[in-house]
């Protein structure tokens, strides 16, 4: 069974998605779809509450940026890498695979 369906999620806007116990940030941009740990790395913030620029997303709580393909911490005051999940998409269906 899919989570969304790949029209559901507008180009750069974050969905925060509950599965399996874990809290995802799923982006999409352009055709691509991106799945990251929801909580920054640096404070309790859901980063699907951020802003996405291109492939990264920016934690609307103290400004730290995630890339949203590698879960790599870009900017201060975050340094610590964010687990990343594979997305499966097929036709119009989105699957976040944990």
């Amino acid at each position: 069974m899919s989570d969304f369906q790949l029209d559901q999620l507008k180009n750069g806007a974050p969905v925060k998605l509950e599965k399996n116990g874990k809290s995802i940030c799923v982006v999409r941009v352009d055709n691509e779809v991106f799945a990251i740990d929801d909580t920054c790395s640096h404070s309790d913030a859901s980063l699907s509450e951020g802003d996405v620029t291109d492939f990264k997303i920016e934690c609307w709580l103290h400004g730290a940026e995630f890339d949203l393909r590698t879960g790599q911490a870009l900017t201060l005051p975050a340094n610590i890498a964010l687990q990343t999940y594979s997305v499966d998409v097929k036709d119009n269906s989105v699957t976040v695979e944990i």
